[in-house]
């Protein structure tokens, strides 16, 4: 899925300078000797045709080494990998005509490199004390793990809220489905809770990059916290989208599209699905059964998809006797009372979910 918040690319680069890795140790000693660097990652034909003096090095990457060449004025080449040292005090001539909105020489020679190539760059600001990365005209300045994880943190309760509600509203939209009174707006809220939840979980990851080592604990909540989130909200779509409408991924994207405003309009996320018709959206709607199917234990999705296909919606499909169901292709007697017996399950624990 898209990253708004920031590009893949982006998202890369820090990778490299998250805690744990070499070249953050490398920026760790330059920012404690108080010096300032310009690093270049990536020592393609696109760098070294920028490249300009120095001298050549090819010498393996060590943090040690990184912060003794950065008290000569140029700036480092390194391996796309960050794994050696390719160049060291070169002399970098973006194009000049390239804009750039900062002021320092070394600040706006690294935004103009970060434009020209698609490469990182970072600048070590010796006043300030601060590491920026520069990439496809984004910059990212690092910040001390300590605040990445207050920020994790904060977004791990948010995420935690949001997962307990999409829980109940989905519980709440099984039940309305085996009752047969679904409506439009019982789905788009529960789309809309689904897609908060991804946004969030989206945004922790980014922090988990940023932490590197430090974030293996915020990814084991994260993990926890998103577990099946992804698969139910692939189901929730292709059992609601329109015939006519585009594939459950080509709509994942489409509602990630939508701002925070257009996310909360139950219309908008209902056009998403392929219904623009206001009367339409007003009135009921039954699902195709792949989402509570889905919750039966030893159910290849294969056969799930063969049953959709041959009833069309779950109504019919818990209409449906057991020779009806074996005459389904790949679902023999035995998987047809595994479903008879897993829809009596889940219509019993759905009713007395909701009227408990």
């Amino acid at each position: 899925m898209p990253i708004p918040a920031k590009s893949q690319a982006m998202i890369n680069s820090l990778r490299l300078v998250a805690p744990g890795q070499p070249l953050r140790e490398g920026l760790d000693r330059i920012l404690q000797a108080r010096m300032g660097a310009l690093i270049v990652v990536g020592d393609g034909p696109e760098v070294l045709a920028i490249c300009s003096g120095g001298f050549l090095l090819d010498a393996e990457f060590t943090p040690q080494r990184l912060s003794e060449l950065a008290k000569m004025d140029g700036a480092i080449i390194l391996s796309a990998d960050a794994s050696r040292i390719a160049r060291a005090n070169v002399h970098l001539v973006p194009d000049p005509n390239t804009p750039t909105t900062e002021t320092g020489t070394r600040h706006r020679t690294a935004e103009r490199v970060g434009r020209q190539v698609d490469v990182p760059t970072i600048t070590v600001s010796e006043d300030m004390s601060v590491v920026a990365m520069h990439r496809r005209g984004e910059k990212r300045q690092l910040e001390p793990v300590s605040r990445v994880l207050a920020r994790a943190d904060q977004a791990m309760q948010i995420l935690e809220r949001y997962r307990v509600r999409l829980d109940a509203v989905t519980t709440s939209l099984s039940a309305t489905e085996i009752e047969d009174l679904v409506t439009w707006r019982d789905v788009a809220t529960a789309m809309q809770r689904a897609e908060m939840v991804r946004r969030i979980s989206e945004e922790i990851d980014g922090y988990i990059n940023e932490l590197g080592t430090d974030g293996r604990l915020v990814m084991l909540q994260l993990e926890e916290l998103t577990s099946g989130v992804d698969d139910e909200y692939r189901l929730l779509i292709s059992d609601y989208r329109s015939p006519t409408s585009p594939n459950a991924a080509e709509i994942l994207v489409a509602l990630s599209a939508l701002e925070g405003e257009s996310l909360l309009v139950v219309e908008d996320v209902a056009r998403t699905l392929g219904y623009s018709d206001e009367q339409e959206m007003e009135g009921g709607v039954r699902p195709r059964g792949l989402r509570l199917l889905a919750k039966i234990p030893r159910l290849p999705a294969s056969v799930s998809g063969q049953v959709v296909e041959q009833f069309g919606s779950l109504t019919r499909i818990m209409r449906a006797s057991l020779d009806e169901l074996i005459e389904v292709d790949g679902v023999g007697e035995v998987r047809a009372q595994v479903i008879k017996d897993g829809i009596a399950r889940i219509v019993e624990s759905s009713i007395l979910e909701r009227y408990k």
